[in-house]
């Protein structure tokens, strides 16, 4: 099959062929049909978080099921799929206690002794994040995907497998919001047009989007939006207490950096909750002013994959799509062939893009 490999920081990613294993038990062989460009492809790219190499990165993606390995009885060929990057294995503490993206699912990877799922010329390549989507074929554990209607377009399916789940399921499951909260959502990319859309459907009264581009501002409105704050126009937390006199209730950080994060807590009124989801480079610190976690009963949390239980959530989100609430059509900025990956990845370190999407045949 045809895959774009990584071989180390600051290199691009080659075209090159990769030989996929035939399912094991327990495994589904899936023919990808979408796969979004997610910012967390670009860190690994840029070198922000090590990976070993050579390996083939992507992780939000839809498909359709090739073939399934021995005892798998969820899905079956022809099936219509999204993949997840938080699988579950269903018996630990985590999973038991309904916090399955939490699971780390260890035993859902081959063993060392095993064939590896992908290979070129007998030589490992290492699978990312379980699921290496940027590929015309994913070899992955059945708890690693969720079956789908057969009517929900593949480009935007794709994007309910990362960006959408995180920035609706962090509203939804981790800050658990409530009708007339007021929000502010620093970062609009694509997870934070999802936080301001899954707001808008959880019934804020009041959503401030804050970014530094207009055009993004601009696509904001569309997606729930009531008021919008340009960053590089002044201070932004000053800009949020002004215009709600004192801070809001909620804010959620989709942006990974200690600046934004910081300024996620500071623009909180008494009792509020900041939510981080931006993923923030390893080693980097934040900080608070620690009287007002006691004095003022601010909080700070984070939330990884929305807090997701995907095999309830991801259904949910498409009917959700179906019945015009979730505007994923809106947050794709471009579909392009996985030639076209690199020159993707360049746009999306301006800023401008959204979501680019590749799509297979």
């Amino acid at each position: 099959m045809k895959a774009a490999v990584f071989h180390g920081p600051g290199k691009p990613l080659s075209i090159e062929d990769v030989d996929i294993d035939a399912p094991g038990p327990r495994e589904v062989l899936i023919k990808t049909k979408a796969v979004g460009l997610c910012h967390s492809d670009l860190h690994f790219i840029e070198g922000n978080f090590p990976h070993p190499t050579p390996t083939i990165l992507g992780h939000e993606a839809s498909g359709v099921v090739e073939a399934v390995g021995s005892s798998v009885t969820y899905v079956k060929p022809g099936d219509h799929v999204i993949t997840c990057l938080s699988p579950f294995c269903g018996e630990c503490e985590f999973c038991l206690t309904g916090r399955m993206s939490l699971c780390q699912a260890p035993e859902l990877k081959r063993g060392k002794d095993e064939a590896p799922r992908l290979s070129q010329n007998g030589e490992l390549v290492h699978q990312a994040l379980n699921l290496s989507s940027f590929a015309e074929k994913m070899l992955v554990h059945e708890h690693a995907l969720v079956k789908v209607r057969d009517d929900m377009p593949f480009p935007q399916a794709a994007l309910l497998g990362c960006g959408v789940t995180t920035g609706v399921g962090c509203v939804h499951n981790t800050a658990k919001i409530e009708v007339g909260s007021t929000v502010a959502v620093i970062g609009c990319g694509g997870v934070g047009l999802s936080v301001i859309n899954g707001a808008a459907i959880a019934g804020a009264s009041r959503i401030i989007a804050i970014d530094m581009q207009g055009s993004k501002l601009n696509l904001a409105k569309q997606f729930g939006a009531t008021d919008v704050v340009n960053a590089s126009d002044g201070d932004p937390v000053a800009q949020v207490i002004e215009m709600t006199g004192g801070g809001v209730q909620y804010s959620f950080e989709a942006v990974g950096v200690k600046q934004t994060v910081e300024q996620s807590f500071a623009m909180l009124k008494r009792g509020g909750t900041a939510t981080a989801i931006g993923m923030i480079q390893i080693g980097v610190q934040v900080e608070f002013p620690g009287f007002q976690f006691f004095l003022q009963e601010k909080k700070m949390q984070g939330s990884f994959m929305g807090s997701n239980r995907f095999r309830v959530d991801m259904p949910n989100y498409v009917e959700f799509y179906m019945q015009g609430k979730l505007k994923l059509d809106d947050m794709i900025s471009q579909t392009i062939k996985l030639e076209q990956i690199n020159e993707a990845f360049e746009e999306l370190k301006t800023g401008e893009t959204a979501r680019s999407v590749i799509v297979f045949d």
